[in-house]
């Protein structure tokens, strides 16, 4: 397995935006509204990732013994969560670009957009964690290793 791409992150988020512009173009009328806080679910993932993350580059940066199969299940979840956000990312904007023009005029419409910016806001969030976490559980390099390489600061 290998660390997320770029542009699977951008192929994510291009198949969402175009998936979500048709859906709430095309189909808006039979949609239900947006739950005004359904994208938190995403920054909750998040900051579990976060946690996780900085617990794993503690662990190896004091040299202590970290399971190679714990940091591959944490690499696993690294990647899937950064597609998942790339995904739901590209799904807000979607919503959003379908939306924004009508927000003026149809009041669903307005109270879509807001939850469709929190919702994009959360995923954007979501992106930035797991690849922090992704990052955190790249082994170091030998420079980093050396006591008289690291920094005391």
């Amino acid at each position: 397995m290998h660390f997320t791409r770029p542009r699977e992150l951008l192929v994510a988020g291009l198949v969402g935006v175009v998936l979500a512009y048709l859906a709430f173009k095309f189909a808006y009328g039979s949609l239900p509204r947006l739950p005004r806080y359904a994208g938190i679910t995403l920054v909750v993932l998040a900051v579990v990732e976060t946690v996780l993350a900085f617990s794993i580059r503690a662990r190896i940066r004091s040299g202590r013994l970290v399971g190679a199969i714990g940091v591959a299940r944490a690499v696993a979840l690294a990647k899937a969560s950064s597609l998942l956000g790339a995904l739901m990312l590209g799904a807000w904007l979607g919503a959003l670009i379908a939306l924004y023009p009508n927000a003026d005029e149809v009041t669903a419409a307005a109270s879509d957009v807001r939850s469709a910016i929190i919702g994009a806001i959360s995923a954007a969030v979501l992106i930035a964690a797991a690849l922090w976490l992704e990052h955190c559980c790249r082994t170091p390099e030998q420079r980093d290793q050396d006591p008289e390489h690291r920094s005391t600061g």
